[in-house]
């Protein structure tokens, strides 16, 4: 069975080699069809205490480590970009060195039929 992954941020940092991660998450009213927000806290298991409050972390289901203790910090949670979102950001640069070629090249054109 897969383990999930959650993503939350760190609310505490006060115990030893644990952190309490609150988890928000957004899920359609089976009736009213509107979006409801709920959270909840999870306690997990930060080795080194290397994440302090404010930090968004993404946290793995694992074995139980204590009575209330049953995640493990896999990362800190930067946002990245998809690959697909930086490729066409990279492709409009070359469009643009591309017509700034073809419009250099205009202008010597002119100026030669217009001598």
């Amino acid at each position: 069975m897969p383990r999930r992954v959650l993503e939350g941020n760190v609310i505490s940092d006060k115990a030893d080699k644990t952190i309490t991660v609150l988890v928000e998450r957004r899920y359609m009213h089976p009736v009213y069809k509107k979006y409801i927000k709920s959270s909840d806290k999870y306690t997990a298991h930060d080795e080194n205490n290397h994440y302090s409050q404010g930090d968004r972390v993404s946290i793995i289901e694992c074995r139980p480590l204590s009575k209330r203790k049953r995640w493990t910090v896999v990362t800190a949670g930067e946002v990245k970009a998809p690959k697909e979102a930086v490729k066409p950001a990279a492709k409009k640069e070359v469009v643009k060195e591309a017509t700034v070629k073809k419009s250099a090249a205009k202008k010597t054109t002119a100026k030669k039929k217009g001598a």
